[in-house]
Formats: C-alpha cells, sequence, structure tokens
C-alpha cells in the first residue's frame, strides 16, 4: 500500500519528505515517527484510517527520506517543520498521532500553535527526561554509529524497538543504510530535550496514550503519568505484550482504538 509519490518541501534549506493518503478533502491527520524510525512504521494503521481520513506521513531529520542533515536542531526545529507541512499543504487545521520522538515534536507542535490541532494520539512516548543511564547508551550509540554504522548494533535496536517477534528485517536493512555522517544530530536532539511536564496543562486536545506493557525503552509508568497530566485526556491503552512500537507491532490491537478515538475528536 503506498499513496502519492513521496513529495518534499523546504524549510531552513532542508529538503523533508512526505507523503499522502486518503481523500484529499477528509479530515487530516499528520503521522510522525520515532527515533530511528521512518513514515513506514504507520502504513498499518493508515490502511485502517485512509478511508476516511486525509493521511500524511513525513520522515523527519535524520531519516527516511529526508536524511541526515549537517547542521544541529531541537525538537522545537521539528515541531516547525510539522507546521510548515501543514503551512506548505494549506492545511488550517489536523490531528497528530505521534510515536515516541514523534510524541515530543507533536506536543511541541501543540504547544507552539495550540488552535492548529484538533486531537492528539500518543503512542509509546514521554513528556520528561530519560534517566542518566538511557542518555549514557545513546551517546555510546552515538560514538558506536560514527566508527561502523548500524554494522554491530542492528540486530540489537530491532530487539529493543520492536521485540523478539516481530519481522526486523526491513528495518535493519534500513538501518544498515543510513550514513555514519551527521548522526550526532538526530541523538543530540533526543539527549538534550527540554522538560515540558509543566506544560501539559496547555495542551488541552482531547488526546489518548498508547503504550506496550513489555516497553523496554520508555517505561510504561511514563505513558500512564503522561495519561494522567493532560487535561482532556481520553484514555490510556496498554497494549498487552508489546513493547516500544505498539502500533507498528500491534496494529490489530492499536488499530480499532485509534480509529475510533479520531472518529470521535478528530473530525
Amino acid at each position: 500500500m503506498r499513496g502519492s509519490e513521496m513529495a518534499w518541501f523546504e524549510r531552513e534549506g532542508i529538503r523533508i519528505a512526505y507523503e499522502e493518503y486518503g481523500p484529499p478533502n477528509g479530515p487530516v491527520v499528520v503521522f510522525s515517527h520515532g527515533f530511528l524510525m521512518d513514515s513506514e512504521m504507520f502504513l498499518p494503521n493508515i490502511e485502517n484510517l485512509r478511508d476516511i481520513f486525509r493521511c500524511i506521513v513525513w520522515d523527519q531529520r535524520g531519516f527516511g527520506a529526508t536524511g541526515p542533515t549537517d547542521r544541529a536542531f531541537s525538537y522545537w526545529d521539528s515541531a516547525r517543520d510539522l507546521i510548515g507541512l501543514l503551512d506548505h499543504l494549506e492545511i488550517a487545521t489536523a490531528s497528530l498521532v505521534g510515536m515516541s520522538q514523534g510524541g515530543f515534536v507533536s506536543m511541541r507542535a501543540a504547544l507552539l500553535e495550540p488552535d492548529r490541532f484538533r486531537a492528539i494520539a500518543l503512542i509509546a512516548t514521554r513528556s520528561d527526561l530519560d534517566d542518566a543511564s538511557v542518555t549514557e547508551s545513546f551517546e555510546q550509540l552515538k560514538a558506536e554509529w560514527a566508527r561502523n554504522g548500524a554494522a554491530n548494533v542492528a540486530g540489537h535496536l530491532a530487539s529493543f524497538l520492536l521485540g523478539p517477534e516481530y519481522e526486523e528485517s526491513v528495518w535493519t536493512a534500513k538501518w544498515r543504510r543510513l550514513a555514519r555522517e551527521h548522526f550526532d544530530h538526530p541523538v543530540d536532539a533526543l539527549t538534550t530535550r527540554d522538560d515540558i511536564t509543566r506544560r501539559l496543562s496547555d495542551i488541552t486536545h482531547a488526546s489518548i496514550v498508547f503504550h506496550g506493557d513489555a516497553d523496554a525503552a520508555i517505561d510504561p509508568g511514563c505513558g500512564e503519568a503522561l495519561a494522567a497530566r493532560l487535561p482532556n485526556c481520553k484514555g490510556m491503552v496498554s497494549v498487552a505484550g508489546a513493547g516500544h512500537t505498539p502500533n507498528l507491532t500491534h496494529a490489530h490491537d492499536v488499530n480499532p482504538l485509534l480509529r475510533d478515538f479520531l472518529l470521535r475528536y478528530g473530525r
């Protein structure tokens, strides 16, 4: 399943890739992927939504067809990229679906332009910061990537992000093709992000939180805390047996609830 041809828009001199699915006049949903992932991770969800919704996926700086950038950036920059995509497409309002890093970006976009968005679905993400041990592991990954790319770490990343039972060959192949150069920028965006927990009360949009109960990357308790602090959260969904990418590995569990949420609040 593919939508229209991959397209690009430019912001700050960076060509950012995106793709669309579904009716052009349908209510818009923008999907933002996780770290080391790209827009393809949402295809199982879009298949369940494209009959009604205009689904837009994009590849954030450093990943997918957008590829590496030779400059540092923050998730606030990425949030402005998301808003810039809506401006480029002349879209006034949209709902957001963000997974992990994509959740960091989606929440910041909602804080930057709250009137631009209707509903927000957050998957395997958090508002606060990682423990020091997690930050150190990303620093080690950055150093290893500079030496060898993904050659020695692809299998571990697949287990960490996708879980042992998911067919990971598509993703390990993608990681092995990722450039060694400039990988430090997306890692630094992750490890130096700010804590927005105190600002969650400003995200008054209808929201829903999904989190795998076997997530090794972000503890499920972070999802519970996020749901408790979002003032208009409609539910916290614990996805049984899922790791860090429940929308991809357990789409059959996530899709019905995501569709129902967007039908209620995203139209």
